[in-house]
């Protein structure tokens, strides 16, 4: 791979890139033209840890008041760099560039929807415009491009694809790159973890080629709220961080905007130790990484792990010493009377090591322990030449690899995988990890979303079992850490054991109360195993964001929503206070047809 490091760049005070540390940032939600509330929302950012603090300025009103904002915070000692946030409106980007430290705007609508076919002299022109006012006044520039907002002209020759994302970017690049001005962020974002990683890869690559060194800004779109959003955020920004790729992060909620600052600083701060370039290491010669294909691999022997079945999650009963029908119930499984059964979220097989299981009916359960011949401990160098021989004899051997430095010794876990695939070995591997987080259970989460999360995303790994140490095992986290990884692997997009809700955070356009819908949203669908469901604040990002749900509720007005079933729009302009009754009726429309 080609090796990648970025540039310093200054916004306002505070530099990023280069051998910066990565940046925290977040958005307001209130509402621009309210000075006051947006001011004391800066505020509140600025104590929870953000760098930087985004404001949406979709109009020249808006764009006009970010200078208030500005003068009311220096006026109470908050000097936090300010970025302004433009969909649509080229002029209103021009004004805030005069009172702001940065400028993002978005190449899939930097240009009226109603001008889309304008050529690239005209696009080129307006770009050089908004270049010519932020070096004036000192702004840097942020191109920030969204999978669901790609313009007209690109999706016709590139589609809706990570390429497409590049080459929309690269297009503005290259004019600012013409133009000397390298005061320049660019960001690859999606809802989908694979499509924001494989973009950005892919952008990374394309920039090395032509050494061109803008640092990146990343965050996962749309991520949602809670358990879910943290872990979404967490798999597709903590696989590039990984990479040594990123140097300034946004963890998007659907949540007050200042729980985003803890979630982010501890992914940052987790991933601090692997330092910035693109891994060189030979590694693309041997696997795609800008698109998803997973090892293929033989079914073991020994569990159901491997082969055509999906990824599976194993529990980890090891520690437990005797095993109970109450550490069984936890996990899910109910006893019909006959045998053990169980569900969507259960785990689909446990490990119990060499402990033992006490006096209770086991059928049905779907147990397996050490055994030298189906089972084989290794660690990231663990292949030798007698490895290999034994490997090639026994395909259905199940491998369990060890992942004790997790993400920081990503490159050495994927060259464990390539080196599988170079001798031929298809055995399938249950990837292992064992935490120490007991007083702080987000941390043990965002980790192991990365950890496990990064070979995911590359289509390594046939399973995922983590375990933690005591005193958190002795809690029976047991349930908590395999609901965990079933959370991780839907945030991966490699098995889906539940509902999937796709929603924005909500910012200064949103007009609607996003979290309450959300949760009324969630409160009726989450018995629809792997449905995907959109609760999106506004028209800006929300039709093309939500392209891959199966239904949407978007916000289209001063308490006015529509619903989309896929892409289609079906219900305009519906009042807020029946949009989600009216959601509900459409899906079960649906399901009795």
């Amino acid at each position: 791979m080609l090796q990648f490091s970025s540039s310093e760049v200054y916004v306002g005070r505070l530099p990023l890139g280069g051998p910066h540390p990565v940046r925290l940032q977040s958005m307001t939600t209130t509402g621009t033209l309210h000075v006051q509330d947006t001011v004391a929302q800066c505020i509140a950012l600025a104590r929870a840890g953000a760098d930087y603090v985004r404001i949406t300025a979709q109009g020249v009103r808006e764009a006009e008041a970010l200078q208030q904002i500005k003068a009311a915070l220096r006026q109470q000692g908050c000097d936090i760099p300010l970025i302004a946030d433009i969909h649509f409106n080229p002029a209103a980007s021009e004004v805030a560039a005069q009172h702001v430290e940065k400028v993002r705007i978005n190449p899939g609508n930097f240009v009226d929807r109603a001008n889309v076919a304008e050529d690239a002299a005209a696009l080129r022109e307006k770009l050089i415009r908004l270049l010519d006012i932020c070096r004036a006044h000192g702004a840097a520039l942020r191109i920030g491009v969204n999978h669901g907002s790609l313009s007209a002209r690109m999706m016709a020759r590139y589609g809706d694809t990570p390429l497409g994302m590049v080459e929309s970017a690269m297009e503005f690049l290259h004019i600012c790159r013409d133009e000397n001005f390298s005061a320049v962020v660019v960001s690859m974002k999606s809802s989908n973890t694979r499509v924001m990683v494989y973009a950005t890869r892919l952008l990374a690559q394309r920039m090395a080629a032509e050494g061109l060194r803008y640092p990146l800004h990343l965050g996962v779109t749309e991520a949602g709220e809670g358990e879910d959003g943290r872990l979404k955020s967490a798999v597709g920004i903590g696989a590039v961080l990984a990479d040594g790729l990123g140097d300034t992060i946004r963890v998007s909620l659907t949540e007050d905007p200042c729980h985003e600052i803890p979630v982010a600083r501890k992914l940052a701060g987790y991933l601090a130790g692997v330092g910035k370039g693109y891994p060189a290491d030979g590694e693309a010669a041997a696997h795609d990484f800008f698109s998803y294909s997973k090892r293929q691999t033989t079914s073991a022997s020994l569990a159901p792990v491997g082969g055509d079945k999906p990824v599976a999650v194993v529990a980890d009963l090891s520690s437990a010493g005797l095993i109970t029908q109450e550490d069984v119930a936890r996990l899910g499984f109910t006893f019909d009377g006959q045998a053990w059964q169980g569900g969507d979220a259960t785990p689909d097989a446990l490990y119990v090591g060499t402990a033992v299981t006490g006096n209770f009916p086991l059928a049905g359960l779907p147990l397996f322990g050490e055994d030298s011949e189906r089972l084989l401990r290794c660690t990231p160098d663990f292949l030798t030449d007698a490895h290999i021989a034994f490997l090639k004899s026994n395909p259905q051997t199940l491998l369990l690899l060890a992942l004790e430095e997790g993400a920081k010794k990503l490159s050495e876990q994927r060259r464990f995988f390539l080196a599988l695939q170079q001798h031929g070995l298809t055995n399938p591997v249950l990837l292992h990890r064992s935490y120490s987080a007991p007083d702080d259970y987000e941390a043990l989460q965002l980790q192991a979303a990365v950890d496990f999360g990064a070979l995911l995303i590359d289509g390594f790994g046939d399973g995922v079992m983590l375990s933690a140490q005591q005193p958190l095992q002795a809690k029976g986290a047991t349930a908590d850490l395999a609901r965990t990884a079933f959370g991780i692997l839907q945030a991966a997009r490699v098995r889906f054991s539940k509902a999937e809700y796709i929603a924005c955070p909500g910012c200064g356009r949103t007009l609607f109360d996003l979290q309450k819908t959300l949760q009324d949203v969630k409160k009726h669908t989450e018995r629809f195993r792997g449905m995907k469901l959109a609760v999106m604040g506004c028209m800006v990002n929300g039709p093309g964001e939500m392209a891959d749900a199966d239904y949407g509720y978007v916000g289209a007005g001063a308490g006015r929503v529509s619903l989309y079933k896929g892409r289609e729009c079906v219900k305009k302009n519906i009042e807020q206070e029946h949009a989600v009754s009216e959601l509900i009726a459409l899906i079960a429309q649906d399901e009795k047809r």
